[in-house]
């Protein structure tokens, strides 16, 4: 047997039964809400559970920062003892450009974001550096010398290609924003594993110079085109450098050119058949694009013995690379580019 109330609610549809029972009735709604079976109610007008009470959310207590960590503070101020630039190992400050390709007053750190002026190849440092302090600061930060077994015991950790801990380093060489990302490892990783490529790896020994000067670590292992990148046994995640980072590559500055139409030292006639000459003789390497040139330096010194003109085969490794590898040997071998063609390198030794 229904109920007079239930009958009565059954002439109507489900859906407004319950705003019905609210409007004829409040009182009789609280007497006989629970009584009704539950599926006269559809979903719109289901009866809702009874307001939970939250409780506050305690404030959890804000660490003081120092305001010049502050990476949400701008302009950013850094106390690193050193210009600002997007590649350290592959540009040479005292070689001042001839153009720039973008003004000057668009600064890769954002505008307003570092205490810096752009040079349009550079931030330099405002301040004058005392050497001395930095290298005690250095000094501390990496503590007492590792033993024989710790070294062992690191390099065992971090050599192997599967480690996670490992930034490579492409034709850009030390590049700005690699500093942040060594620190960046340093929080949960005593040392780092950098794999090197491309041209930088011509001269190992300018990689490792960056590297060290520009991080504050120290290099406990070099093996070809590895290194293994060490924090130092004070190192403090904490009080890390400031170092602000680039939003963009900037655009490369113009230089004189490498290649001259006669070469020094030299008439038109002979330079010319010094190119004929090394455009038609074997050539000495084949280099690789990415590839490893460690002893690059080494063959073209020997081949210098025996050999007036040297030429190097790149085919596949790119125009701006061939003229990047031109440049490291004319300095470290010594010799003389003479011509760049089809990606073949023409070395001459020079008188």
């Amino acid at each position: 047997m229904l109920s007079p109330l239930q009958h009565h609610l059954s002439k109507y549809p489900k859906s407004t039964t319950k705003l019905l029972i609210f409007i004829a009735s409040p009182s009789l709604t609280q007497q006989k809400y629970l009584s009704l079976p539950p599926d006269l109610y559809d979903p719109p007008f289901s009866p809702l559970s009874k307001p939970t009470q939250t409780k506050p959310k305690s404030k959890k207590p804000t660490q003081q920062t120092n305001p010049s960590h502050d990476p949400n503070k701008f302009p950013l101020k850094s106390d690193l003892p050193f210009d600002f630039r997007y590649s350290y190992s592959e540009s040479n400050p005292s070689l001042e450009p001839i153009g720039y390709r973008e003004p000057k007053r668009f600064s890769p750190f954002g505008p307003g974001r570092l205490d810096r002026i752009w040079t349009g190849t550079a931030a330099p440092v405002k301040l004058e550096v005392d050497t001395g302090r930095i290298e005690e600061e250095r000094r501390l930060v990496i503590g007492d010398p590792l033993t024989e077994e710790e070294v062992v015991e690191l390099v065992e950790r971090y050599r192997h290609s599967d480690c996670a801990r490992q930034i490579n380093l492409g034709k850009g060489g030390v590049t700005h924003n690699m500093l942040d990302d060594i620190h960046n490892h340093w929080k949960r990783a005593e040392a780092v594993r950098i794999k090197c490529l491309g041209v930088p790896t011509i001269d190992m020994d300018n990689v490792c110079f960056h590297l060290e000067d520009k991080s504050g670590g120290k290099i406990i292992y070099c093996h070809i085109n590895i290194l293994i990148l060490y924090r130092g046994r004070n190192y403090d995640p904490k009080n890390r450098p400031v170092i602000p980072v680039m939003l963009w590559r900037p655009y490369a500055p113009i230089y004189p050119r490498l290649v001259k139409n006669v070469t020094d030292g030299l008439t038109f006639e002979e330079t010319k058949e010094l190119r004929n000459r090394g455009l038609n003789s074997p050539a000495l390497m084949k280099l690789t694009r990415n590839g490893v040139y460690v002893n690059v330096v080494e063959r073209v010194r020997e081949a210098f013995k025996f050999e007036e003109v040297v030429r190097l085969d790149c085919t596949y490794v790119g125009t701006s690379d061939c003229k990047k590898i031109g440049l490291k040997l004319r300095d470290l071998v010594p010799c003389i580019p003479i011509l760049f063609k089809d990606e073949q390198i023409i070395l001459w030794q020079g008188h």
